[in-house]
């Protein structure tokens, strides 16, 4: 398993479109998800113990985020033929198990990853409500285990901030996780 870190925030660089399946059966898109204070997309999967150890609080924070007017999904692009535990069916089981109040898809060819030069799960970009990234950040500082419960909420105060000034913090933390499991024939 390889650790990276996400790049820095490239402020006001727009959100690519997309039109990727959901556990829940339906199609999604950009325009589909868009919050009216701004749009979350995160790049997540189901074996990653970065996320495994995030579970609780990435919905936490999400649904406080829904509440702010923030769109959000979360999107799956690893090659389940790699990680059996990736699979459709499996994210499915997870977003049931865990609650996710927000859309789940998978992006098969891994097309949209790559527009977004997704790097690992977890990997969040924050936009506001004019689709500008204006963060890349950490959702707070848990790695391969949670963080203290009274650890800073990284991600829902920047989104926060987002949601009222359509700016996002100077300062960020970058993400760290997994990598993205690419195909061995879409490098």
């Amino acid at each position: 398993m390889v650790s990276l870190k996400t790049p820095i925030c490239d402020f006001g660089w727009k959100a690519p479109d997309f039109h990727l399946s959901g556990t829940d059966g339906k199609t999604y898109a950009l325009d589909d998800i868009r919050g009216l204070r701004g749009t979350l997309v995160m790049f997540i999967c189901n074996h990653c113990p970065y996320v495994k150890a995030v579970h609780d609080r990435l919905v936490r924070d999400v649904k406080a985020l829904q509440d702010l007017g923030i769109g959000v999904i979360a999107i799956m692009s690893n090659d389940p033929a790699e990680y059996a535990e990736d699979s459709f069916d499996n994210m499915k089981a997870v977003a049931l198990q865990q609650g996710f109040t927000f859309p789940y898809v998978f992006d098969e060819t891994q097309a949209v990853a790559k527009a977004y030069e997704a790097v690992c799960t977890p990997d969040f970009f924050g936009f506001n409500a004019d689709l500008e990234l204006q963060y890349r950040g950490r959702l707070d500082a848990s790695r391969k285990e949670a963080a203290p419960i009274d650890a800073r909420r990284d991600l829902f105060e920047a989104m926060k901030q987002v949601a009222e000034t359509g700016q996002g913090p100077a300062e960020q933390i970058p993400s760290m996780g997994c990598s993205i499991k690419w195909r061995s024939d879409s490098e």
